[in-house]
Formats: C-alpha cells, sequence, structure tokens
C-alpha cells in the first residue's frame, strides 16, 4: 500500500493539531540534521569521542533555539507559498511565528549564558551565538532586512552557517581558538558561498514578485553558478592550508573537491535548461556535496 504524501506529517499534525504543527514546521527540523553534523563537526575535531560534556544543551542552543528560531523569524517575514529550503509545500506561517521566533532567539542567548560559568573559554560560545542572533534579525526583518539585499544575503550565511557553526561546536568544549581552526572556518564559510546560490535559484519567481535583490536575482544564474565555482576552489585551498597546519595530507580533499565540481560544472553549462524543481533537486544534491566535504575534513583533522 502506498503511503499518502506527506504521511509522516500527516500523523504528527493528527497529534498535535493544524496550528501547532505549522509552528513546528517553519522550524523546519529537517534542516536539524545538517546542521547537527556540521556543528558536532566542530565539537569531534576539538575533542573526539566520545562527545564532550555538555554537548546536547549546546546542541539544543545552536541547532534547535537559534537557528530554528532564525527560521522561524525568516518565515514569518517572508509568507512564503512555494518550496522553500527544506520545507515543501509550507503551511500558512500562523499568526504569532515571529513572535515564537524571537522567544527562542532570545531563549538561545539567556542558555549560552551558562556556559561562560561552567566552561573554560565558554564565553566564546556565547558571543559566537550573541553575533548570530543578532544576524539573524538582521537578515529577515524589515527596514534592514539584510536577505533582500545582494551581497549581504550572501555574507550573513556564510559567516553564520558556514563560519560559526563548527566553530560554536568547538570552543564550547573548553578548547580556545587555534590556527587550523581559523583556516577550517574560513573554507567552510567559502563553501557556503558555493552553496548558497543554489538555495536561491529555484525560488527567483518568488523572490522577484517580493521584490527581493537575493543574489541570484541581482548577478544572474549562470554568473552566480560561475562564482559557486570559485568559491569551491577557494574553500578548498583553505581546507588544504588547515590540513597543512595539523601535518594531515591534504590530498584526500580531491574525493570532496571532484564531489563538488561534478556537480557545479555540468549545472553552470546548461542552467539555462534547468527548471525549477531540477534546480531544488540540485540543492539538495550539493547538500550531500557538503556532506562529503565534512566526513573528509573528519577523517583527515581528527584528534590523535
Amino acid at each position: 500500500m502506498k503511503l499518502p504524501k506527506f504521511a509522516l506529517r500527516i500523523l504528527f499534525e493528527k497529534l498535535l493539531g493544524k496550528e501547532l504543527m505549522a509552528y513546528l514546521l517553519h522550524l523546519r527540523p529537517l534542516e536539524w540534521p545538517i546542521m547537527t553534523a556540521h556543528f558536532f563537526l566542530g565539537t569531534l575535531l576539538a575533542a573526539g569521542w566520545p562527545l564532550a560534556k555538555g554537548s546536547f544543551s549546546a546542541w539544543v542552543i545552536f541547532v534547535v533555539l537559534m537557528n530554528g528560531g532564525t527560521l522561524a523569524l525568516n518565515s514569518a517575514f517572508d509568507q512564503d507559498e512555494g518550496d522553500i529550503g527544506y520545507l515543501k509545500a509550507p503551511p500558512k506561517p500562523p499568526k504569532y511565528l515571529a513572535h515564537f521566533g524571537y522567544v527562542l532567539l532570545a531563549a538561545s542567548l539567556g542558555w549560552s549564558l551558562v556556559f561562560i560559568r561552567v566552561k573554560p573559554g565558554g564565553h566564546y560560545f556565547f558571543e559566537i551565538v550573541m553575533t548570530c542572533v543578532l544576524m539573524s534579525i538582521l537578515y529577515s526583518v524589515p527596514p534592514i532586512r539584510l536577505k533582500a539585499r545582494a551581497g549581504w544575503d550572501l555574507l550573513i550565511n556564510c559567516v553564520g552557517f558556514g563560519f560559526f557553526t563548527p566553530m560554536a561546536g568547538w570552543v564550547f568544549t573548553g578548547r580556545g581558538l587555534e590556527s587550523a581552526l581559523m583556516s577550517l572556518c574560513i573554507g567552510f564559510g567559502l563553501l557556503f558561498a558555493a552553496l548558497y546560490p543554489l538555495t536561491q535559484i529555484y525560488q527567483v519567481e518568488e523572490d522577484t514578485a517580493r521584490g527581493d535583490q537575493t543574489l541570484v536575482i541581482r548577478f544572474g544564474v549562470g554568473t552566480s553558478l560561475t562564482y559557486a565555482i570559485i568559491a569551491t576552489f577557494s574553500a578548498h585551498f583553505w581546507f588544504a592550508w588547515a590540513c597543512l597546519k595539523a601535518h594531515a595530507n591534504p590530498l584526500y580533499l580531491l574525493i570532496s573537491l571532484v564531489a563538488w565540481l561534478g556537480l557545479l560544472i555540468p549545472w553552470r553549462l546548461r542552467w539555462q535548461k534547468i527548471s525549477a524543481p531540477q534546480a531544488e533537486a540540485g540543492m539538495y544534491r550539493g547538500l550531500a556535496a557538503w556532506a562529503i566535504t565534512d566526513i573528509s575534513v573528519l577523517v583527515l583533522l581528527w584528534p590523535r
């Protein structure tokens, strides 16, 4: 018997009710595994296995509260009707979604204060969370709404997801900022510059109708994909530099580089023939390439 589309969503909607389920869905829990992997990449590189004490609390603060609140706030002001990242056929944003997002962001900030007292170097974790909360508000909320300004939208995401997420996973363990870590985080910031256009290409129609000047709308799909290829090479240069600092062989990064270029170069060559659904599928293949990069870096830089 074939299950209906969104069967799991329908089941939880019956348990939670339609309105409560809408609040949950706009936290976009399908993104949590990706955020979790990227966050704990930093943790594993800092302290190895088993996970450091306080890992669950740090995860809830950064992934569920801070990232979830960010996405709830984003949905509240975007009012998208079509598919958005990590959420197909989104329900209409409920009335108090923005308030809910603010509460989650405030909770993440308040809870992260605890790390200043209980962890050596915990002030780094609090400062990262505080910076990300501020960027979340600047990104989504009018009149500043940086996501509607080409270039700024890219910068916020590169810094927040790419640069700060593995760094937050590292510093909550009590380890301070180190040279190899900084190179690695710069690399991931640049790698998000490669992924970010893929999150916008299939939403060009809706973003244009709303008047948002996103990176892809401003520069065009073809040029944005060219930037993504350049960013991929730049990111892997920084990954290689981090490996050299840690006395690891950067040649193994070729697996990651091939995964990205195998997606981006064919897409750039035939972007005019790619439909919106195909572009959306391409974004998820980009996430798979990101996972390959995470695994490659983890194997190369595992603490010895």
